[in-house]
């Protein structure tokens, strides 16, 4: 009777590659899985009861860690690893690590022990402080599967991942506010500590520089990404009563906190207007009716983006990094 090995052999594929196959247990390229099903069929193999169990301690899950699952953004990247997910019939584990860094370790550590067979990862830090940037790496390293950078970079990082033309996003917003005539444009920032925020930063600034405009530091906030703290700082900017006609709004949680704050003001209703261009489409806007300019992203071709890279890592673990950038799409209405 033949055997796996052989089964391999003829196939030109590795004995773990025949395994998936039999057991339906993990991504098969189609035309890898017709042609071992094709050999499976010409030689009658039927595999025994022990093999089988022995190939299923590999489990058929794959690990997905996000810092914010409160966040649209993270959710929309959630249902297109979901869609490919359903496709390929693996299962997923999904965790939420609130931008807490302890927690996040924790997290892997769970992954760990559950033996996903991939992880797609979007790091709750930008891991700037080197203790930190080398306790991350080797624990993901001891993971010992293939990982996925999605949305968030760790620098000079090994694996591959998906993420989004941030200094043109943030390029694009000013582009718009200066073109449609404001001249005085500040930017509430997100958390500095990571690269994204900081290229966002750096396209709103090279914009200004561009249209020979100036960049006050009385005209730049640090919203953290975070709804309550930009809430905050919106507030102060307003009562203080020296703000600028226009802001660049650096994610939908910055935008959030700041619409919170106009309108808890009362300063609209007095004809106050500050023009702003937000980074990222809020859907539920659209729900209301609201027209709200943005440049944003195909979110859920992100996420499918993601797991396909993974799917395609666990498939071959010695294929060159791969690294896929999301272009901007702009949504203005005036």
């Amino acid at each position: 009777m033949i055997t796996i090995g052989q089964i391999a052999d003829l196939a030109g594929v590795s004995k773990s590659t025949v395994s998936r196959v039999l057991n339906n247990s993990g991504y098969v390229h189609e035309d890898t899985r017709s042609r071992i099903e094709a050999i499976i069929e010409q030689y009658h193999y039927t595999p025994s009861a022990s093999a089988q169990n022995l190939s299923r301690r590999a489990t058929n899950t794959i690990g997905v860690v996000l810092p914010e699952l409160d966040n649209s953004f993270y959710m929309e990247v959630l249902a297109g690893v979901a869609e490919v997910v359903d496709e390929r019939n693996f299962a997923m584990i999904v965790c939420n690590t609130s931008n807490d860094a302890k927690k996040e370790r924790a997290t892997l550590s769970m992954m760990e022990q559950q033996r996903v067979r991939g992880v797609i990862f979007a790091p709750a830090s930008g891991y700037s402080d080197a203790a930190a940037d080398k306790s991350i790496r080797l624990q993901l390293k001891n993971l010992k599967v293939p990982v996925v950078l999605v949305d968030r970079e760790i620098k000079n990082a090994p694996w591959d991942g998906v993420f989004y033309e941030n200094f043109q996003s943030g390029y694009l917003a000013t582009e718009h506010l200066i073109q449609t005539g404001s001249r005085e444009i500040g930017i509430i920032t997100g958390d500095m500590d990571l690269k994204h925020a900081r290229e966002r930063y750096r396209g709103y600034a090279q914009a200004m520089e561009d249209y020979n405009l100036p960049v006050k530091d009385a005209y730049t906030y640090n919203g953290n990404y975070n709804v309550e703290v930009t809430y905050q700082v919106t507030k102060q900017m307003l009562q203080s009563g020296v703000y600028p006609e226009a802001l660049v709004l650096s994610n939908n949680q910055t935008t959030l906190g700041f619409m919170k704050a106009m309108n808890e003001s009362g300063l609209n209703q007095e004809g106050v207007q500050i023009r702003v261009v937000g980074i990222d489409h809020i859907p539920v806007l659209d729900m209301i009716g609201y027209q709200y300019n943005c440049v944003t992203r195909d979110m859920k071709s992100m996420g499918r983006g993601a797991i396909e890279l993974l799917l395609a890592r666990m498939e071959d673990e010695k294929k060159a990094r791969e690294i896929r950038i999301v272009p901007c799409i702009k949504k203005f209405y005036d």
